[in-house]
């Protein structure tokens, strides 16, 4: 009789998933950004001197006349005073507040290709422009009186010679905590241009490189840049005025920022706050292009000759 055999179960092999493997983006030398920022200050210094002097005006000019007043009786050189407090601003504050955000961004957490999500680059970017703003205060104060000198009577000028000359009469003249005056809107405009440019300036080149039109390349870069300083201007503008008149104008005459944004839009209306809108963007938009494309190239130049192992 034969054996009846039981039936085989054949149980079918299935191979494990591949492990996902996130990825880790690299992170720029904490001086990229103020390289970047340094380089573009001067292309831009003279559309930053003519945003100065229309918001400390308190009168109605717009920015043809502007321009042809000051070459006129201050000469072409006018509009780069303060060139050297410009960079040193950008050596202080771009270098603190792009280094940090560099810095930090990463550590509150990516996905699986790299990329940081919105609140971690607004978070970032305001830890950055916080600790920018306070760095780069006695720079951006010593930048603004020389920028508006020319423009005050010839008794009033302070008339710095370079901005260590400044920095070194302001600290005589006022104590060293007069280095400070305007800390307060200077820290605010940090927190907003920073979260407002850089953060943006991020999040819109994720957002290109998603869609199947962009590549990482200077296109993309300058798409990127480009709406983030329209972004950064509009955010910032009504802080940018209030932080020029309390670091230009006479001791107590604004008790503090609140006190300067009332006595703005009680004396000159709401639209006070955006003077100087038009060269501020004609500034910043360059300046955020150039220092972004810079910078994209600099970041390039660092990863070629020091290769990831």
């Amino acid at each position: 009789m034969a054996s009846i055999q039981a039936p085989v179960t054949v149980t079918p092999i299935v191979a494990a998933p591949a492990p996902i493997i996130k990825k880790t983006p690299r992170q720029a030398p904490f001086w990229v950004g103020g390289a970047a920022a340094t380089c573009a200050a001067v292309v831009t210094h003279p559309l930053d001197t003519m945003k100065v002097r229309l918001q400390t005006s308190t009168t109605k000019a717009s920015l043809v006349r502007m321009v042809a007043t000051i070459i006129k009786q201050e000469g072409l050189t006018a509009l780069y005073a303060g060139l050297t407090a410009s960079l040193l601003r950008q050596a202080t504050y771009s270098t603190a507040r792009f280094g940090v955000y560099d810095t930090l961004k990463p550590m509150l957490g990516t996905d699986e290709k790299g990329n940081s999500s919105f609140l971690a680059q607004l978070t970032a970017g305001v830890a950055g422009g916080f600790v920018g703003g306070i760095v780069g205060s006695p720079a951006d104060l010593t930048n603004v009186r020389m920028q508006n000198d020319g423009r005050l009577p010839p008794a009033e000028r302070r008339n710095y010679k370079n901005a260590i000359d400044g920095l070194f009469r302001i600290a005589k003249d006022e104590g060293p905590l007069g280095l400070f005056r305007g800390i307060g809107p200077n820290v605010t405009r940090g927190v907003l241009m920073t979260a407002s440019q850089v953060a943006t300036y991020d999040a819109i080149k994720q957002g290109l490189l998603a869609t199947p039109y962009f590549k990482e390349n200077i296109v993309t870069h300058f798409t990127a840049s480009t709406l983030a300083g329209l972004i950064a201007t509009t955010v910032t503008s009504p802080i940018d005025v209030i932080k020029t008149r309390v670091m230009s104008g006479k001791p107590g005459l604004y008790k503090s920022t609140a006190d300067a944004f009332v006595k703005i839009v009680k004396n000159e209306g709401p639209m006070a706050l955006f003077k100087g809108w038009v060269p501020a963007f004609a500034r910043l938009g360059p300046h955020t292009i150039v220092t972004f494309i810079i910078y994209e190239k600099i970041k390039d130049l660092v990863f070629k000759f020091n290769p990831e192992k």
